[in-house]
């Protein structure tokens, strides 16, 4: 049975996960634990049909009325008696002439506020006014639930098709967030899978490679993954490291098609994630060296890539079930296609790790532990890592939010303790787009690492080209 189905789910005081409790103490001024999501509309929204979706959608589910309270000792989510929809969805709009500065001035203060801690951690605002259409701006903090989770979340409030009451067209993410019979998930992983193909082999492929791996072999590949990953050296200071303030900044690419990257991976090999990944590293080499700085030969600083660790049978639950690998970029190596296979050598390894358990293991005791030892071990681990990496494969079709196309979904990576940067990447129909989150304090102009970023595609474009001719 649904949670939809038993109002008193709703009143139910259910503590935190350890894991979700970990989370939601990483919260600092300079580093919010908030992921932060944009849909964005060529067209103005409705927005009484949106307050509808979310209403029949979004609160339906319970933990988006439960608030974080403390009882006997411990944090739990509680019923929040004084819930309104109202402090949740809001409405405004960006002042002429409605650009992309614009919006980027406006998400800028958006993520350096916290969320109220009195209220359910969540708020979507609803901004007309976008190049002739609107944008939906989520904002879900990290102890509700991973990328993963809050990705399903935020395609819940989507359709497949303009009118769905007229075309009878299902919603398979509303379907796997509510907890439906084992018949009605299979369902819905059909109807997913020809949505966004990539997309759920990322989310399943990590599982059942978990569930395959033997016990003994499990426990001694983790205790050597634990010790690798405490024993690694601090990464190296560069401009992506150093004091943060509370201020953020963002920035995000023009679509880039995906039929280009696919192009790019036959030619030069790597996967269109390995492409992705090297065009990012190469972006942030030349980002460096327009910035003055002298990049070394052998430079490498690690990025720290979340990996699913949960099964669609388990979505409903919402929260954290995800470990982190820490993938080294090859920034220092001067020619694009030397670093592009270096960078797939690096990731291939990687995927046959038990790092990502380690990590979730660690995050757990974390949670169980006093506040002080959690501070202390994410600081240890902030600097094994300059930034905090995502690629979320989307549907490959066009979607629709209340009744209006999504021309385009991207979105920005929380960082935890001293991290100051992240990249998240995002692919939806038939286009990629890389979302860069910095701390004003350290990258300032992260449109310059974005701008970086286009120049490596466009070099990685034209090397993949001269190797086709004949």
């Amino acid at each position: 049975m649904s949670d939809e189905a038993d109002p008193q789910v709703f009143h139910r005081t259910t503590p935190l996960s350890s894991v979700d409790h970990a989370w939601l103490r990483m919260d600092e001024p300079t580093n919010l634990m908030v992921i932060n999501g944009v849909l964005a509309l060529d067209q103005p929204l409705d927005f009484d049909r949106l307050r509808s979706v979310f209403e029949q959608r979004l609160v339906v589910l319970p933990r988006f009325q439960q608030k974080v309270v403390t009882n006997g000792g411990r944090p739990c989510w509680e019923h929040d008696d004084k819930f309104d929809l109202d402090r949740h969805l809001v409405r405004t709009a960006l002042p002429a002439p409605g650009g992309d500065k614009e919006l980027q001035a406006v998400i800028n203060g958006m993520m350096s506020s916290p969320l109220d801690p009195g209220r359910p951690l969540w708020m979507f605002h609803a901004i007309d006014n976008y190049r002739g259409g609107s944008v939906l701006f989520g904002q879900l903090h990290h102890a509700i639930g991973d990328g993963v989770a809050l990705m399903l979340v935020l395609l819940s409030l989507t359709d497949l098709t303009p009118e769905p009451e007229i075309t009878h067209s299902p919603n398979p993410f509303t379907t796997m967030l509510r907890g439906r019979s084992r018949e009605d998930l299979e369902k819905a992983r059909v109807v997913a899978e020809e949505v966004m193909p990539e997309g759920m082999r990322l989310l399943l492929n990590p599982v059942e490679a978990l569930r395959r791996t033997g016990g003994l072999l499990k426990a001694a590949a983790s205790v050597g993954a634990f010790f690798r990953l405490v024993l690694r050296p601090p990464d190296p200071k560069t401009a992506f490291k150093g004091h943060l303030v509370v201020e953020k900044r963002v920035a995000w690419s023009d679509a880039i098609p995906v039929e280009d990257v696919k192009i790019i991976s036959k030619a030069l090999g790597g996967t269109i994630n390995d492409v992705l990944v090297a065009a990012v590293a190469g972006g942030l080499r030349r980002y460096l060296e327009a910035h003055g700085h002298k990049v070394r030969d052998g430079l490498n600083f690690r990025v720290a890539m979340p990996v699913n660790l949960r099964g669609l049978e388990k979505m409903s639950d919402l929260g954290n079930q995800f470990g982190l690998i820490f993938l080294s970029l090859p920034v220092g190596i001067v020619d694009p296609v030397r670093r592009l296979a270096e960078l797939r050598r690096r990731a291939t390894a990687l995927k046959r790790s038990m790092e990502p358990t380690v990590v979730y293991g660690i995050l757990q005791a974390m949670g169980l532990s006093p506040h002080f030892i959690q501070k202390l071990v994410v600081r240890i681990f902030a600097t094994k890592a300059t930034a905090v990496m995502t690629n979320i494969p989307g549907p490959r079709q066009t979607i629709y939010l209340a009744g209006r196309p999504i021309r385009d979904i991207f979105f920005w990576v929380p960082q935890s303790g001293r991290v100051g940067f992240g990249v998240s990447i995002c692919s939806y129909d038939g286009h990629v787009r890389l979302g860069v989150g910095t701390d004003a304090g350290l990258v300032p102009d992260p449109e310059g690492i974005v701008q970086a970023f286009h120049e490596e595609v466009e070099e990685l474009k034209r090397l993949a080209a001269a190797k086709s001719v004949p």
